[in-house]
């Protein structure tokens, strides 16, 4: 298949490549892990329309070429539209209802359009932590002297691990796991998610985290207190303090994992344009744990490592 006869779009962090071709479909391509980006990706978009959400429905598959064609969903994020409203609170209202509707889905096992079974797998604390370390992976060896990185991932993983030990909420729930305003299409007036395919079963606080503390945009605490209060009166039965205490636990990890992940794909892939992103990422950071004495051991742990004036350097 010739892709040079298409429009490239700007794509998202993966290793997809995507493109508008002229039947109004978008082109994924992958070759690499692409049962996981273009197979399973499918299979949770399904799943996610079989449960009332809207998502891109696929128009063909050309698996053994490495690509499918899905439904155009346009050029307009709820990022976009987030951006020049200022009603903010209104289109977080309609986001925290879908995030309510996909709390609800249940589908364990799905059948990729290869009709080969995939289990959704569970968001465990092993899982988590590893993510987390991305951060002492890629992000620590970076920034910090070279005599100091074992010693300080030895000790900044030992906190990682005490905070998730100190997770209260039980029970599962489906998760997108990138859930933020910039995969979400606004089509028809209607809101579609995208980039679904790392779906899991985890803790409930951990998309409502994604959503309210997102390094891709800008919101003050009184929109971010509010967010949380909406999802709070939809969810009347969870316990308020066992949910803020996971959810504020969940921000700081996945903001760490969001600086190693910035951090590997400018020197793995040469991505570099998410790199901007990382002084807000620590600003998300600092907030939390300044806050809650849950946070006092790992605070430490940063503030040895990571000063203020590297937190704030402007990546090139």
């Amino acid at each position: 298949m010739n892709l040079n006869k298409y429009k490239l779009l700007a794509g998202d962090a993966s290793l997809r490549k995507f493109y508008r071709s002229s039947q109004n479909s978008i082109i994924v391509y992958s070759k690499k892990n692409k049962y996981l980006n273009l197979a399973i990706y499918d299979a949770i978009n399904s799943c996610l329309i079989k449960n009332g959400i809207k998502a891109p429905k696929l128009k063909k598959e050309f698996y053994d070429k490495n690509y499918i064609e899905i439904e155009d969903l346009g050029n307009e994020t709820i990022f976009k539209i987030l951006k020049k409203n200022r009603n903010k609170i209104k289109i977080y209202s309609n986001v925290i209802k879908i995030l309510q509707l996909i709390q609800k889905i249940r589908a364990k096992n799905l059948v990729t359009f290869k009709t080969n079974k995939y289990k959704i797998p569970q968001y465990t604390k092993a899982k988590v932590l590893s993510e987390a370390n991305l951060f002492l992976e890629w992000y620590l060896p970076k920034v910090i002297k070279k005599s100091k990185v074992n010693k300080a991932k030895k000790e900044i993983k030992n906190s990682f691990r005490n905070l998730l030990n100190k997770l209260k909420l039980r029970k599962k729930v489906f998760v997108h796991r990138d859930f933020h305003v910039s995969n979400m299409m606004y089509y028809k007036k209607k809101i579609y998610l995208i980039d679904s395919q790392d779906a899991v079963y985890g803790n409930i606080a951990y998309d409502l985290a994604s959503l309210i503390d997102d390094v891709r945009f800008k919101t003050s605490e009184e929109v971010k207190n509010k967010i949380f209060k909406k999802f709070v009166k939809l969810n009347s039965s969870i316990d308020q303090y066992k949910l803020k205490n996971d959810f504020e636990i969940l921000s700081v990890l996945r903001n760490l994992k969001i600086i190693g992940i910035f951090t590997r794909l400018a020197v793995r892939d040469k991505k570099t344009r998410y790199m901007k992103m990382i002084p807000y990422a620590w600003n998300i950071i600092e907030k939390r744990t300044s806050k809650n004495l849950i946070f006092k051991d790992l605070k430490l742990k940063l503030n040895k490592y990571f000063s203020k004036k590297l937190r704030l350097k402007k990546w090139k």
